[in-house]
């Protein structure tokens, strides 16, 4: 079991958000796009040096961005070096991007070398159905037929090929796997991408292809806290309102990520539904409740939003009011696939510290852990002393 670093502690605050969450208190109700960003929990983070001085603002507000490179093939092309220049913390690889190993290696290495610095290179692995880079890794069975065929030892070892295979070619962070219970169809909307509707089996077998990614030297990302199992709504197109208690949560869909924390997962990804027992009106990557009840279960790493163009967030706030929502939520890393919006949510987010929406000490924390989960220098940035967790899985 890992020993965590005590890197980050609540504060009274944030404990007295978690009381009234757990009470059962009313979700605030949500503001339309034009009203101010929903206020943001206490910082938990350590008081910075007096003698330090953090990177500037746009730096720190860039690097709590994760972003796409639609088009983008290689190291030259110019939207991929827009996002570099700007700071983003990491960039995501999706399909458009991978024609061959040896192009993706190329491309990654020459943005790495532009950027001059620790660089986070994100993309979506799963195996099965969503599998990104199958050109590179090859195809591959579904998280259900891997945990209904294969020992947990078995998956390890058949994601640690994966993971050296992505290792190879530059990326450091998979967005897999799956900790969402699900018993539908195969091609329902969480479906085979679930190892099972069983909480048991569902967190061996993500922590066993997470173990694998990281033996392999990526880091693993579990998706999608609080879980979105219990929906049978695609959250591309639209959003959804799951109807539990934080209790009937805690005895199911929160298992597993609750032996993922407990193992040091060193990044969660929230997804885009609401909640009626934390805030039915917002979804969880934008809702200071679900940030709260994640860190009140032990988690000190890196928390990512689903991408924030999607559906269930983007019909009802556009890309650079997302951004702001969610770091004052309390959400480290912003994902969006589409790095043209970059410019804009990084502006955005400086603009909610100038006009005191935001609270600079909340874009600190995040991109501290953004930067320390990259392998950067945390205090370098923004002068807070953090670390990233490492998973120990026996």
């Amino acid at each position: 079991m890992l020993s965590r670093p005590a890197a980050l502690t609540p504060t009274a605050a944030t404990a007295a958000l978690l009381t009234a969450l757990l009470t059962g208190c009313a979700a605030a109700s949500e503001a339309p796009r034009e009203a101010a960003a929903p206020a943001a929990p206490a910082s938990p983070a350590p008081s910075p040096s007096p003698s330090c001085t953090p990177a500037p603002l746009e730096r720190r507000a860039a690097a709590t961005l994760v972003v796409g490179i639609p088009g983008v093939t290689s190291a030259d092309d110019a939207l991929g070096q827009a996002v570099v220049d700007l700071g983003v913390g990491g960039l995501f690889l999706s399909e458009p991007n991978v024609e061959s190993q040896a192009q993706v290696t190329a491309m990654v290495a020459g943005l790495r070398k532009r950027a001059g610095r620790p660089l986070l290179v994100s993309t979506d692995e799963e195996s099965g159905r969503v599998a990104v880079t199958r050109e590179i890794v090859g195809a591959g069975p579904s998280p259900r037929r891997l945990a209904r065929e294969k020992t947990p030892e078995q998956v390890r070892e058949y994601a640690r090929g994966i993971g050296i295979r992505l290792k190879a070619v530059g990326v450091d962070l998979d967005l897999a796997p799956l900790l969402d219970l699900d018993a539908s169809a195969p091609r329902g909307i969480i479906g085979d991408r679930s190892f099972s509707a069983d909480p048991a089996v569902a967190a061996t077998y993500g922590l066993a292809f997470s173990a694998g990614l990281s033996d392999a030297g990526v880091r693993p990302t579990v998706k999608h806290f609080p879980g979105q199992g219990r929906s049978t709504i695609d959250t591309h197109a639209e959003g959804d309102v799951v109807d539990a208690t934080v209790e009937e949560l805690r005895t199911t869909d929160l298992r597993p990520f609750q032996e993922a924390i407990d193992a040091g997962a060193p990044v969660v990804m929230l997804n885009h539904l609401g909640y009626s027992a934390l805030d039915p009106d917002l979804p969880a990557s934008l809702s200071p409740k679900a940030y709260a009840l994640l860190r009140e279960m032990g988690f000190e790493g890196v928390a990512m939003t689903d991408s924030v163009g999607m559906g269930a967030v983007n019909l009802r706030f556009d890309f650079d009011r997302a951004a702001v929502m969610a770091v004052a939520a309390g959400v480290d890393a912003v994902l969006a696939t589409d790095g043209n919006q970059a410019l804009r949510m990084r502006d955005a987010i400086v603009a909610a510290v100038a006009d005191g929406s935001l609270p600079e000490a909340r874009v600190d924390e995040a991109a501290a852990r953004v930067t320390a989960l990259a392998g950067g220098d945390p205090v370098a940035m923004s002068c807070l002393p953090v670390i990233s967790p490492t998973l120990t899985v026996p």
